[in-house]
């Protein structure tokens, strides 16, 4: 059932929470390892999933493969993806982190090459330069010529985690599971290696409250129900694309939060970084669509 209004209304609730997460990941990073803050999401996402599926009536219990499948997935994301996702974040000052994760759409073009047998075009190649040219803007604050880092570490692991993101996205095509149901198995088998990570690893479970409610915001939002909200914006849109270019604006207003919570002072290299990514992914995905 069309219903554009609608549709901009789930999409637009969608961008601006996920324009927080940025924040909340280094608010709540200032109390907690990252390994402490994914436990605490992961298990939030996990109950809020399971609540959402038993609402809409869809909780139910697949086959053996099905379940084998998501043990797999679920050790990809949430476990290693968002570890590396938030050790990254932890590296870096979250102005340079969320542009760098948003290149996984260019990762997922060139590890389409080898996975999925795709051809890559001129324009696809130009994207990609445009894109990383504005990751080493990004990661070298500007100095291209120096190619000195601020954080190396916190780069490669930021870069990292795109290809986490884009080899789960690339398992996840034609998944006959309902979408909400496999991403609620995923967290619970996600959600019992990083409990036992904790344990062999001696990691405490911290007390620290505003963590602990940075951990509850971000399990809540980033990992479970705004993606319900973004399949139902993409259900009453329509076109995807009227919905999906919506993305575009998470970034810019992501750093507007970060700059008034977190009190980072923008960089202009972060800007003008960001747009170059950006536009490497528009021109990636208007010459896609000719």
């Amino acid at each position: 059932m069309v219903n554009q209004k609608k549709a901009y209304f789930f999409g637009l609730l969608t961008v601006f929470i996920w324009s927080t997460v940025a924040s909340a990941f280094k608010l709540s990073l200032r109390y907690l390892t990252p390994l402490q803050l994914l436990f605490y999401a992961s298990l939030t996402s996990t109950i809020i999933l399971f609540l959402v599926l038993l609402i809409q009536k869809k909780l139910s219990s697949p086959p053996a493969k099905e379940l084998l499948k998501s043990a797999l997935l679920g050790f990809i994301n949430p476990f290693f993806y968002y570890l590396v996702l938030f050790k990254a974040y932890d590296l870096l000052p979250a102005q340079e982190a969320q542009p760098l994760n948003y290149t996984w759409g260019i990762t997922l073009t060139l590890l389409s090459i080898p996975l999925l047998k795709q051809k890559i075009s001129l324009h696809q190649l130009l994207a990609i330069i445009i894109s990383y040219l504005g990751v080493l803007v990004i990661s070298t604050h500007g100095n291209l010529l120096s190619l000195k880092f601020t954080n190396g570490w916190g780069v490669f692991l930021a870069l990292f985690s795109t290809l986490l993101w884009s080899i789960y996205w690339i398992m996840n095509t034609q998944d006959t599971l309902h979408p909400v149901l496999r991403l609620f198995y995923n967290f619970c088998f996600g959600s019992l290696y990083i409990f036992l990570t904790l344990v062999f690893t001696s990691t405490p479970f911290s007390s620290a409250f505003p963590g602990f409610l940075g951990a509850l915001y971000v399990g809540t939002f980033e990992m479970g129900i705004t993606f319900v909200f973004w399949l139902t914006a993409l259900k009453y849109s329509r076109t995807t694309a009227q919905v999906s270019n919506l993305i575009y604006l998470s970034p810019f207003l992501s750093l507007v939060f970060i700059h008034f919570l977190v009190g980072e002072e923008i960089l202009p290299s972060t800007l003008i970084g960001l747009i170059l990514i950006l536009s490497g992914l528009i021109y990636q995905n208007r010459a896609t669509q000719k």
